[in-house]
């Protein structure tokens, strides 16, 4: 019985592989076809300085440069205080389209806005961010 028991224990440790395997990180590498056809001018936008009580608009373009149109499917401000518009027919390739944000500028002091886009063209939404400070009437 012991004979069988170091057997079978010589047999389990010649069957581990005692050899060291070292794993390389390789870059991603984003193809052409991965890449989104909708490309921002720009994500992200400073107002600076707005007076109390005046709505802003700011307008987010983009370009498509993909082969296909691209449709926006849904647009969603991050609070009430924000009306958005954006282009509603298929934006061909090449042409641009744009969203735009109007932001009720109610209460004074510092803020940080968010429009999440949704398009044909990408599986995840789009988070566009404005910012910028609301200075209060005299």
């Amino acid at each position: 019985m012991k004979t069988v028991k170091i057997t079978l224990a010589a047999l389990a440790f010649g069957l581990m592989s005692f050899t060291t395997t070292t794993v390389i990180d390789q870059p991603t590498i984003v193809s052409a076809k991965d890449a989104s056809p909708v490309v921002w001018k720009s994500e992200t936008v400073d107002v600076g300085e707005i007076p109390q009580g005046t709505p802003k608009t700011i307008e987010f373009s983009f370009k498509n440069t993909g082969t296909k149109s691209v449709l926006i499917t849904n647009v969603k401000p991050s609070c009430g205080c924000t009306a958005a518009d954006y282009t509603k027919e298929a934006v061909a390739p090449g042409k641009t389209g744009y969203v735009k944000a109007t932001y009720n500028a109610a209460a004074a002091g510092a803020f940080a806005k968010t429009i999440t886009v949704t398009t044909n063209a990408e599986e995840t939404p789009k988070v566009l961010t404005f910012k910028g400070t609301v200075v209060a009437k005299s």
